[in-house]
């Protein structure tokens, strides 16, 4: 699905800074993102691409800049409060209960939410979406393998029926086969509409399904363009495209 940009945008950041005690973990930064847009946040390890996530659902508080919701400064709303305007935010890290069933972990994604036969249609569609966790629905989410474990992270934060999607590093630490079985499965959520903001080191892997990116270095914007044009740019291709580096951003 490939967005023409119009009107005001879902998501708009206006010169975000943030700071980790003598650490400028960002400065100055503007970005947006609109209605049906997958927007890939790229950058190496340390360049605020987590943090930026991080500011967007509240669990950082800016030093600087203003974080703006269909018009709306977010600075007074706690984390809760932006899950229930529609942001889902999925971690790096997986982070699944270990000690829980994939059902449980799945049911949790949707705490908030008070509309049992949504999210009951939103648990089905899931399984839909991820036959595995569907065969596995029983089992603790501790003995999945590391893709299953990623699979079910994301389906989690599906189960808050987000309107837009803030996703860090969900290819890190897997075997080619299964960066290609996530981005696919990406893929398919922005052809059906969602808003993504896809957090990535993997630059060729996140511009292949993206309408547009945005380049981080040292916590500054330091490039921004179609996926096109970043996939042709040449100080791109020779920074980033193919480039697996590990780390949180």
């Amino acid at each position: 699905m490939s967005v023409t940009a119009a009107g005001p945008p879902l998501l708009a950041i206006r010169g975000l800074s943030v700071r980790y005690g003598a650490i400028n973990a960002l400065s100055e930064v503007d970005l947006h993102i609109h209605e049906g847009e997958l927007v890939a946040l790229l950058g190496s390890n340390g360049a605020g691409k987590s943090t930026t996530l991080r500011a967007i659902s509240r669990l950082v508080k800016p030093e600087a800049g203003r974080i703006e919701w269909q018009g709306r400064c977010l600075a007074r709303t706690p984390t809760e409060g932006t899950v229930r305007l529609g942001i889902g935010h999925c971690p790096e890290g997986r982070r699944v209960l270990a000690r829980q069933t994939v059902a449980v972990n799945l049911e949790l994604g949707a705490y908030l939410r008070r509309d049992r036969r949504g999210i009951e249609r939103d648990l089905q569609r899931c399984y839909e979406r991820f036959p595995r966790l569907r065969e596995r629905r029983s089992q603790l989410a501790g003995s999945l393998s590391g893709g299953e474990q990623q699979m079910l992270a994301i389906a989690r934060s599906l189960m808050g029926h987000p309107r837009l999607l803030l996703l860090d590093e969900p290819s890190l630490g897997l075997a080619p086969k299964l960066v290609a079985e996530v981005m696919a499965i990406l893929r398919q959520l922005h052809r059906e509409g969602l808003t993504i903001l896809l957090v990535e080191q993997n630059a060729q892997a996140a511009l292949a399904i993206a309408d547009r990116g945005v380049v981080l270095q040292s916590g500054s914007v330091s490039l921004s363009g179609s996926a096109t044009e970043l996939l042709a740019h040449e100080d791109l291709r020779t920074t980033y495209l193919g480039a697996e580096q590990p780390g949180d951003g």
